[in-house]
């Protein structure tokens, strides 16, 4: 389900048509949305307690962020609805908003390969993680006799999977296509990257993170590393690569900016913008092109073009780097990183990296 949150004000926007179209008199609801408002709105005229609308979805904050969303656009209009979804009491409104519960889930779940034909199985890995916050408008079932780690604060759990699986995905994905690899498996085969994701997160996502309750940080980066290089997941680097400008911001950039508060290490963090970069300039090293898929992606792309003349022309965006071409100590690791990846390529430049 799309959220429809603006990047730069983070709130909802009703602007899309698919709203627009549910907030007319008369519509039937066709939207996520707008059908958890007219469930709600039916069981409050019904007299029957709200239900709990729980996000799965990969994004920090899930649960406040579905809340938002929901809240926001039952405050844009009470739509006048057919009599099937419509509610029987005018202003609902308040008893949505307040009586909504949205825990905050992570999911770190099976990771499937597409069968080669309709009747084939699917292979996956043998891991699965779901964390989930306690907080539930009518009771719960009891998740924690099927495994689920019911916790009262998911915040820990969330920013140990963002920073250490999710940017683990994005520090493998440049670097790798880059050097001709094509499958996640294939670049965690090689002790080269290998050696790169692993310093990574021991040295500049770990220190980050907050306490994880029952966790050994230590042991979990080597699981991670171990999923990665499960080659029946088979991932595709290009997946990975795929809308950088969603991922790069939420995942990498609160890292950076707490290590440069922090004194911590960013030299990997430098790596991966850099690598970012270097992608984003739409040629691999080989003189092919590379076909960049980003919701902005002519705007990456054109300031990914200027930078052998301007080597920081991609970090002048600060909708999506904050004001880290102003930190000199992160642009002296980030230009460095970049003339090594125009000059020696994406496996020498990590390899001297994590050489060093």
């Amino acid at each position: 389900m799309a959220y429809l949150i603006n990047q730069a004000t983070g709130q909802f926007d009703p602007s899309d048509a698919s709203i627009q179209a549910d907030l007319k008199d008369g519509a039937t609801p066709s939207t996520a949305f707008g059908y958890i408002i007219a469930a709600l709105a039916a069981r409050r005229a019904a007299g029957t307690p709200p239900f709990t609308v729980m996000s799965c979805d990969n994004l920090p904050g899930n649960g406040e962020v579905a809340h938002h969303a929901v809240s926001a656009l039952r405050g844009s209009k009470t739509p006048n609805w057919p009599t099937t979804s419509r509610p029987r009491s005018p202003s609902p409104t308040a008893w949505s908003t307040a009586s909504l519960r949205s825990p905050r889930p992570k999911t770190l779940p099976h990771s499937k390969k597409k069968p080669a034909s309709k009747t084939a199985g699917q292979s996956c890995e043998p891991f699965t993680q779901w964390v989930l916050e306690d907080k539930f408008a009518s009771g719960r079932p009891q998740l924690e006799n099927v495994g689920v780690q019911v916790v009262e604060d998911v915040v820990p759990f969330e920013l140990m999977k963002l920073r250490l699986l999710n940017v683990s995905h994005q520090a493998m994905s440049y670097v790798g296509f880059l050097s001709g690899y094509t499958y996640a498996h294939e670049v965690c085969e090689d002790p080269v990257f290998v050696n790169f994701l692993s310093g990574y997160m021991a040295d500049e996502g770990i220190p980050t993170l907050p306490v994880v309750p029952d966790t050994d940080l230590s042991a979990y980066r080597k699981k991670l590393i171990e999923r990665f290089a499960n080659p029946n997941v088979r991932d595709t680097l290009k997946r990975l690569c795929a809308e950088s400008s969603d991922r790069i911001p939420k995942w990498l950039v609160p890292v950076i900016n707490e290590n440069l508060a922090s004194g911590g290490q960013i030299t990997h963090s430098a790596m991966i913008v850099a690598s970012w970069a270097r992608y984003a300039e739409g040629v691999d090293e080989n003189g092919e092109p590379i076909e960049v898929v980003d919701r902005i992606r002519d705007r990456v792309m054109a300031a990914a073009a200027k930078q052998k003349e301007d080597p920081l022309a991609f970090l002048r965006a600060p909708d999506l780097f904050g004001n880290l071409v102003e930190n000199e100590r992160f642009t002296t690791e980030y230009t460095a990183a970049l003339a090594s990846l125009h000059e020696h390529g994406a496996r020498t430049s990590v390899e001297n990296l994590t050489n060093q």
